[in-house]
């Protein structure tokens, strides 16, 4: 592994040359420098780093750097980077045209395969991002439903529609007229009485309730036992469309999504991410009474250029296909444990106010004495010394999302050496910490 060390112990920053140039020159022409703002770096602070390869676990920077990989490109590298079956069969399908703007064999085949995989999706539509497929399937519940209201749950990311910002979380946001803040209703995850009680306060007018089956973006927090079926029993009983955004969820916690796991069957889901093996995907499907008023046979309107293109699907389809193995979450559920296990015992050793929380191949460490399972008790974590954790572990070759509360990601290509040389990074850092 060729890193660069600093000799200041307490490092804040990252110190790749290369890297320092080039985050400085593109922000003269992108905004921040980013064309995203997970992306960058200012919670934890420094400059972004520049990447030009990646491969199994493992990404290289400008700089001649290797890291081992858990931010997996924010979910969507579930079997690694790079995977010879994917990239082949990307490969032959760009040769063939990458887009048509009409229908193909290999948009049929995805969907079945959706379908196969998720049977509460007796009908799927595609679309380009996680965001779109969001957006869409809100506006489809309100056209089905003809009601307006959408209950949320604080701290869950639901993407950046105007319909779905107004979330607590990132209520700060300029630019969401004030109608889209008063059609959507905001109640603590994981408190089923206030879902209840909401519900109940506005019946008749609520289309839908939209949620994270295990929240992503507040700390990995899981769904108390027994909380999702009551969700479930709330939406039959108020004839409320449930929506699961699974963007994060689908195929990474199990091929089927955490609905399969936790035994639920939502109206509509969406998905996106490990869905296209690397390719930009979103797709949202459901019931088929829902599905059948988008147009051209309904009156709910969604459309997209690219959305099922062939190279799209064809990466979606080889991606599937390799999930079809059991030995694929078999792997991944190896790594997590044997890491997990690795870190506990730092923790336990050591008495430090680190949790960690996990469902499946997502997982965070949170500098937090106590869990997390709210947005509220996620704004005890302690962001400060998890950004000087960060820069110990960038200095020792690992890579993680620049956020103290955002999802991390076990790959299929994480080998036993990966975490080992993982949980030695972390006992070296969070010595240098606490």
């Amino acid at each position: 592994m060729s890193v660069n060390p600093s000799t200041e112990k307490q490092a804040n920053t990252f110190f790749g040359k290369q890297s320092a140039e080039l985050s400085a020159e593109i922000a003269k022409y992108i905004p921040g420098g980013v064309d995203s703002p997970f992306r960058s770096f200012k919670e934890v602070g420094g400059h972004t780093i520049f990447f030009e390869r990646a491969q199994g676990s493992r990404l290289y920077d400008v700089d001649g750097n290797e890291f081992i990989d858990y931010l997996g490109a924010w979910g969507p590298a579930i079997l690694g980077h790079c995977v010879p079956e994917v990239v082949a069969a990307c490969q032959e399908t760009l040769a063939a045209g990458p887009v048509f703007g009409a229908p193909h064999r290999l948009e049929l085949e995805l969907a079945r395969a959706v379908s196969d995989a998720v049977p509460s999706c007796e009908m799927v539509r595609f679309v380009n991002s996680g965001t779109e497929a969001v957006m869409s399937a809100v506006r489809l519940a309100r056209g089905f439903t003809k009601r307006d209201l959408i209950i949320m749950f604080e701290g869950c990311y639901h993407g950046h529609s105007d319909s779905v910002l107004a979330s607590q979380s990132h209520s700060s946001s300029d630019g969401i007229p004030a109608e889209s803040k008063q059609n959507t209703l905001l109640v603590p995850y994981n408190d089923a009485s206030a879902l209840k009680d909401c519900m109940q306060a506005n019946k008749g007018r609520v289309a839908a309730v939209l949620i994270e089956p295990v929240a992503g973006s507040m700390g990995v927090v899981p769904p108390k036992e027994g909380y999702l079926k009551e969700v479930e029993r709330l939406c039959r009983d108020h004839n409320v469309v449930l929506i699961f955004d699974e963007v994060l969820t689908g195929c990474r916690v199990a091929r089927g999504g955490a609905q399969s796991l936790y035994g639920i069957n939502p109206d509509l889901t969406c998905f996106g991410k490990a869905l296209g093996g690397g390719m930009a995907i979103g797709a949202f499907g459901g019931r088929r009474d829902i599905m059948n008023e988008l147009e051209p046979i309904g009156k709910v309107y969604q459309a997209g250029t690219f959305s099922g293109n062939p190279l799209t699907m064809a990466g979606g389809i080889a991606t599937l296909n390799l999930l079809l193995q059991k030995s694929v979450y078999d792997r991944m559920e190896r790594s997590a444990t044997l890491l997990f296990a690795g870190l506990q015992e730092i923790i336990d050793r050591c008495k430090l106010p680190v949790r960690l929380q996990r469902v499946g191949s997502m997982f965070a460490i949170i500098f937090s004495p106590l869990p997390v399972t709210n947005f509220r008790e996620s704004l005890k974590i302690d962001a400060a010394k998890f950004a000087r954790f960060y820069h110990e572990l960038l200095n020792r070759g690992i890579y993680l999302p620049p956020s103290s509360v955002d999802a991390a990601a076990i790959s299929a290509a994480h080998t036993d050496d990966d975490i080992e040389q993982t949980i030695k990074a972390c006992d070296e850092s969070l010595k240098e910490i606490f």
